[in-house]
């Protein structure tokens, strides 16, 4: 049915801009991908690693994370942060989503003048 491949198709493009920004948020304290995609799954976020591990890379290669080898396990893991520069992304989107959201939801209450009145 095409509304839902249009539906899922929009939804695709919505969550891939809040996967950053929830990305950058949780990473304010050091983490692994894995946990990451755990913490974002309980949050409702879900995301595969296949998408989520390559965005890591590219956040990384932007400056707003940095990340480390720990290898004091059996099994190393690469642990990310974000960068102060990451920090400032992550506020300022954190910052444009509240704005958005709340021009959304301006649009869906009636104008004090409607266009449709004659007053």
């Amino acid at each position: 049915m095409t509304s839902d491949a249009t539906l899922s198709s929009h939804l695709q493009e919505l969550r891939r801009g809040t996967v950053v920004v929830a990305s950058l948020t949780v990473l304010r304290a050091p983490g692994y991908g894995y946990s990451l995609l755990e913490t974002l799954s309980a949050a409702g976020f879900e995301v595969e690693a296949n998408t989520l591990y390559p965005l890591l890379r590219r956040l990384e290669a932007q400056g707003l994370l940095t990340s480390s080898w720990n290898t004091d396990e059996a099994r190393p893991r690469k642990f990310y942060r974000t960068t102060p520069q990451g920090d400032a992304i992550a506020d300022a989107l954190r910052t444009e989503w509240t704005r958005l959201d709340s021009a959304i939801t301006g649009l869906d209450k009636p104008a004090a003048t409607d266009l449709g009145s004659n007053e």
